[in-house]
């Protein structure tokens, strides 16, 4: 079984010395770096660079540069997407965002994770799992989203958030770790900010 299958398996497996994995996550690298360095007004370069990056997209997207991934393969995202600079996808496994998703600044989602055990970590052994953002999500500044995490549709996460566990649909959740704090309500549309 190749390392990659390992990952897709959710168990450990080596990212560190894989040959194969090493050169997936250098190929991503260097779209990123060609898309992180177009001119602002280069919209056709930007969008045929993510369609090359990603292993799904929806028509319409905006990903404001700065931004990062491990093999850009492994990540999905809907139509209307939106992500504002610094945002770092680590997609060991898969990242799949609906519809209408916008999440702020410097927001991570991550599916790598490292074993407890310092034997094992030393030997650059770590393992993936998915993270799933659904439809109608708004993703506030600075949240990260840890490994097998799932935020449930129509869901708003409040900045600095940690995401550790699911959070279900139709949710306001903040907080490190991220807790509901209650459904968002027809109330909400007449919030005047």
């Amino acid at each position: 079984m190749t390392e990659k299958e390992k990952a897709a398996m959710g168990v450990l497996y080596d990212a560190n010395h894989d040959p194969d994995l090493f050169r997936e996550r250098l190929d991503a690298k260097c779209v990123c770096y060609a898309y992180n360095r177009t001119h602002p007004a280069a919209v056709e370069e930007r969008t045929a660079l993510i369609w090359k990056l990603f292993g799904k997209t929806g028509e319409t997207f905006v990903i404001e540069p700065p931004f990062a991934c491990d093999y850009g393969y492994n990540t999905e995202i809907g139509e209307n997407f939106f992500v504002n600079h610094n945002c770092i996808i680590l997609d060991g496994a898969k990242v799949t965002f609906g519809d209408h998703v916008f999440i702020g600044p410097h927001c991570g989602f991550y599916t790598a994770g490292h074993p407890l055990d310092a034997e094992q970590r030393n030997q650059g052994l770590e393992y993936a799992f998915p993270v799933t953002v659904g439809n109608n999500v708004w993703i506030g500044g600075h949240v990260v989203v840890l490994p097998g995490a799932t935020i449930g549709d129509n869901c708003v996460i409040g900045a600095g958030s940690v995401v550790t566990k699911d959070i279900p649909a139709g949710m306001l959740a903040v907080g490190n770790p991220c807790r509901v704090l209650r459904p968002v309500t027809e109330a909400d549309r007449d919030i005047q900010l």
